[in-house]
């Protein structure tokens, strides 16, 4: 089992920058697939990047694509969202989470583990 906290997340202007981070206890953080999804109030929660079990290959939902970049650090068990560009419709709530496929979704039933959320809130 693994465990989840991100942190990083606060309130940005348009057009700035803010980076989450998603640090895993335990020590087979390298054995799953990771994913940042969002959600916002009212709304289903949504894909926003995925990142394979070596960090090798990443994915990205349209929206953040050019902007958002995720990334993992399998020696600190910390995945990292950097986002770039930000504007009000990223408001959300941010989650990381854990799956034990080896191949990152965008289907958040993949998922094994989450994290409790942080929030981003972007004014314009």
């Amino acid at each position: 089992q693994v465990q989840l906290v991100e942190s990083g997340g606060g309130w940005v202007q348009a057009g700035g920058s803010l980076r989450l981070s998603c640090a895993a206890s335990g020590p087979t953080f390298s054995s799953y697939a990771m994913g940042w999804f969002h959600q916002a109030p009212g709304k289903e929660r949504l894909f926003v990047a995925g990142i394979r079990r070596s960090g090798g290959s990443t994915y990205y939902a349209d929206s953040v694509k050019g902007r958002f970049t995720i990334s993992r650090d399998n020696v600190k068990n910390t995945m990292y969202l950097q986002m770039n560009s930000l504007k009000p419709e990223d408001t959300a709530v941010y989650y990381c989470a854990a799956s034990f496929r080896a191949i990152p979704t965008a289907n958040k039933y993949d998922y094994n583990y989450w994290g409790q959320g942080t929030q981003v809130t972007v004014s314009s």
